[in-house]
């Protein structure tokens, strides 16, 4: 008998963890990303329907230029959901808000995270990771200070040559010094995190165009959050150019998206293993001009909220 009620609870539990992360969430922006976040839905993570008509859940107040790119939410410890992202092409600093239903959202706040880098171009593609060893928030993006790395200064796009930096928080009111995350001596960018077991995962793209283009989604590996992140692996993507990965674990598969950017569509490859890898770009279907973003899983009842806006 006893046997039988442990097994019931079990499946019980089990179906109760089933319902309550049973949708996939996109959030994304369009055109420059001026009107704020755009979010979809799916059930099989492979066909994506807009949210709201396709019209923004938050519109971008922060900088001179006021935009919302490149948008990164996790649900944090707290069970708030923690909003980055891209506030400008020249900005040496990120925006933040969190909500505690994705529909009602905080004051923005601006996080100047390259302020201490006075020649500092940009900060961009930022994403947020919880460290649940330390208890605590890592935020990290890509920047470029001109001169920092000069091996790889001519290796980019015209003056850029970024490396992946981070910066950590329990609060979002105190910060740790900006430190870089990844460095393996060549220009990088979209960096996106997940864990796997007891060891961390980086999705990045290698942003190198001269003097052999790469444009494509790669692998390192860590023990620790916040690094040393190792060797970046083969390419995951194949020969068209690809960027701003995001990644999720279905249950049964990881699945990586992308922005196939030079191509204006979306792109997929999916793995059991994260290491032999099926592209199935032809499978997937966002909403239309759709750029890149990143994945989450949701309850039933937290998209049941969305669908009502």
């Amino acid at each position: 008998m006893k046997l039988m009620i442990s097994s019931l609870l079990l499946f019980i539990s089990l179906a109760a963890f089933a319902q309550a992360d049973s949708a996939f969430l996109f959030s994304y922006f369009k055109n420059n990303g001026q009107d704020g976040l755009h979010l979809a839905y799916s059930r099989d993570g492979y066909s994506f329907t807009a949210l709201k008509n396709d019209s923004s859940f938050l519109h971008p107040e922060l900088s001179k230029d006021k935009l919302m790119r490149d948008p990164c939410i996790i649900r944090g410890a707290d069970n708030k959901f923690h909003l980055v992202w891209t506030v400008s092409w020249t900005d040496g600093g990120i925006g933040y808000a969190n909500s505690p239903d994705l529909v009602n959202w905080s004051s923005q706040q601006y996080l100047p995270v390259m302020a201490h880098e006075s020649t500092t171009l940009n900060a961009w593609a930022p994403e947020i990771a919880y460290d649940d060893v330390n208890k605590r928030y890592m935020i990290y993006w890509a920047s470029t200070i001109p001169g920092r790395f000069p091996a790889t200064d001519s290796s980019g796009d015209g003056k850029y040559n970024h490396r992946m930096y981070y910066t950590t928080t329990k609060d979002f009111t105190q910060f740790t010094k900006t430190s870089v995350l990844y460095d393996h001596g060549f220009t990088v960018i979209d960096a996106t995190i997940q864990k796997a077991g007891d060891e961390y995962i980086m999705f990045l793209k290698d942003e190198t165009k001269l003097p052999s283009p790469q444009k494509n989604i790669r692998i390192a590996t860590c023990k620790k959050l916040t690094g040393n992140y190792s060797q970046p692996s083969t390419p995951i993507t194949g020969k068209y150019w690809a960027e701003g990965p995001t990644a999720i674990y279905t249950g049964k598969e990881w699945i990586v998206y992308f922005d196939k950017y030079t191509q204006h569509s979306y792109g997929a490859v999916t793995s059991v293993d994260l290491k032999n890898w099926q592209d199935v770009s032809d499978r997937i279907k966002f909403p239309q001009g759709t750029r890149h973003g990143t994945v989450l899983k949701i309850s039933e009842q937290e998209l049941a909220a969305l669908l009502k806006q």
